[in-house]
């Protein structure tokens, strides 16, 4: 009997702990903060880092994934994002934070293969080793983290969700990203700058 007793504990323990945010997930960016620059590499095996862009106004860095529904529901409107906004000066750059042992879906070759069949036009970066995410502050797929380039650094204007509906993009009443990027390109006040990102969490 004791020995179930103690079985049980360590049960309760262990889900416990899986539904218990990483000690990694308490840090992270807040609006105003300088992004740290980073050196990933590309589905196309070059490395890339946020300084490679000389002539642009900001990023839109994007913690997304191959395995997540929620990631996989947004996918064509984070394409649209990259084809309205890249001409303008600021380029999508998707970063996938998971952890290919524990989610084989998102390992570099699964990736190459679903940016070739997407026909990504920006680029698609593996955290190796998950050391970006954590200084970011990403905690789900998709995460947003839109950035001006300014003489002074990478500065963080918005943070979380792209839209108000996952579900239909045909239903979205408020385009978060579209518009607090709109708001940073004509130097006015963001005025939604904090959304929950609604997502899968990241498998660390």
């Amino acid at each position: 009997m004791k020995l179930l007793k103690l079985l049980l504990l360590v049960a309760v323990l262990v889900a416990g702990s899986a539904f218990s945010p990483p000690e990694k997930f308490k840090d992270g960016y807040k609006i105003g903060d300088k992004a740290t620059d980073f050196q990933l590499k590309n589905v196309d095996g070059n490395m890339v880092s946020l300084s490679d862009y000389e002539d642009v106004k900001g990023y839109l860095v994007i913690f997304t994934c191959n395995s997540c529904p929620y990631a996989n529901a947004y996918e064509d409107r984070i394409i649209a994002l990259h084809e309205k906004y890249n001409e303008k000066g600021v380029p999508v750059i998707a970063i996938n934070p998971n952890n290919p042992e524990i989610q084989p879906k998102d390992s570099y070759e699964n990736m190459q293969q679903r940016a070739k069949e997407k026909g990504y036009s920006f680029p698609y970066l593996i955290d190796e080793g998950q050391k970006i995410f954590p200084v970011y502050g990403a905690q789900r797929t998709p995460h947003c983290f839109l950035l001006e380039k300014t003489s002074d650094g990478n500065v963080v204007k918005y943070i979380g969700a792209i839209d108000d509906n996952y579900q239909d993009a045909d239903a979205v009443e408020t385009t978060y990203v579209e518009d607090a990027i709109d708001a940073m390109l004509q130097g006015e006040e963001i005025t939604i700058k904090n959304t929950k990102a609604i997502g899968c969490s990241i498998k660390v």
